[in-house]
């Protein structure tokens, strides 16, 4: 049986975001878009790059960088990688939607 899908809405930069996600990966989902959220604001307090889009860049190879530093050092699981792809699967999705449905 497939499981309920409902969607759940996350702030990032100050924007509202409704993400479709299964009750039991709310918490992580929510838990994911605090952190990048942090790493955003993280990317624009120093100063250093402007625009919202590279901001994103920049945010998103910091993680990048965090994430192979993990990996490297044997700290992820193999279902842990899954669910972070998932999860990032998400987070670009609602990145990339302005509040428009998609043309």
């Amino acid at each position: 049986m497939k499981e309920a899908v409902e969607g759940v809405v996350i702030n990032i930069l100050g924007k509202e975001f409704m993400v479709a996600c299964p009750d039991d990966e709310r918490e992580s989902l929510v838990a994911a878009a605090a952190y990048l959220d942090r790493k955003l604001r993280e990317v624009q307090a120093s100063g250093k790059v402007i625009g919202t889009e590279r901001t994103a860049i920049m945010a998103a190879l910091n993680i990048s960088h965090e994430l192979l530093d993990l990996r490297q050092r044997g700290g992820l699981s193999q279902d842990t990688t899954q669910k972070l792809r998932l999860l990032q699967n998400k987070i670009d999705a609602a990145l990339r939607w302005d509040g428009h449905p998609a043309q």
